[in-house]
């Protein structure tokens, strides 16, 4: 499943805050309780390259489909340089895209 960390700015009182959903959603304001605010920026962390501490080397990593409140990442791929991991996504997406 898609994942998304959103980025809010309430248009009522100026609170900041991010969340992460399964889309780009509204979402209320925990500062004032304004409801139905867009989103004003959106990351998709669906797939990652984190450092791997126990290798020393990068690991590709994907949230599963079924995730539902938070991702659910399993490893795609292992590499043993950052740029090596990066071009593994690059054509990933050129694949899909």
């Amino acid at each position: 499943m898609p994942w998304f960390r959103n980025h809010y700015v309430c248009e009522e009182c100026g609170c900041e805050w991010e969340d992460e959903w399964s889309a780009t959603c509204d979402d209320d304001c925990p500062g004032c309780g304004s409801r139905h605010m867009e989103p004003s920026d959106s990351i998709d962390p669906t797939e990652v390259i984190q450092e791997d501490d126990t290798n020393g080397g990068f690991l590709v990593l994907r949230s599963l489909d079924a995730a539902e409140s938070a991702p659910e990442y399993k490893i795609l791929a292992e590499f043993p340089t950052r740029e090596a991991a990066e071009k593994f996504l690059e054509a990933r997406i050129s694949q899909s895209g």
